[in-house]
């Protein structure tokens, strides 16, 4: 599914089983949510907090929340997301084309995306 097919797809739900558009605060305060419960797994399946009993680790599907609720956003504002994220990468491309390359930090540890971060002391 392509960022475009997402927006469609999100829209149509929402006009299909959701009534209508929550307004764009309830919306933005609905993304704080889910990036919070984005955190909290993130923090215990690659942090030192450990899971509480019952919880699992759906990082998947906290991950998938927050993108639905931006697409919302997208949708009720107007905004092509497939066309802001194109902006996002040229501007990035031309801000740090060299900047990372050039980060002596980032040599230090290599990280793989199946390791844990470095600790605070190490970066």
């Amino acid at each position: 599914m392509t960022i475009a097919e997402a927006q469609k797809a999100v829209d149509e739900w929402i006009k299909t089983y959701g009534v209508r558009y929550f307004s764009e605060l309830t919306n933005m305060a609905c993304l704080t949510e889910e990036v919070g419960e984005l955190a909290r797994v993130i923090a215990r399946q690659y942090g030192e907090q450990s899971f509480k009993q019952g919880e699992k680790p759906n990082l998947g599907e906290e991950m998938a929340d927050v993108l639905w609720v931006l697409i919302c956003l997208a949708n009720q504002t107007g905004t092509d997301l497939t066309e802001e994220l194109k902006k996002s990468f040229e501007k990035k491309t031309k801000r740090d084309k060299d900047r990372h390359k050039n980060n002596k930090k980032l040599y230090k540890h290599q990280v793989s995306s199946s390791s844990s971060l470095p600790k605070r002391e190490d970066v």
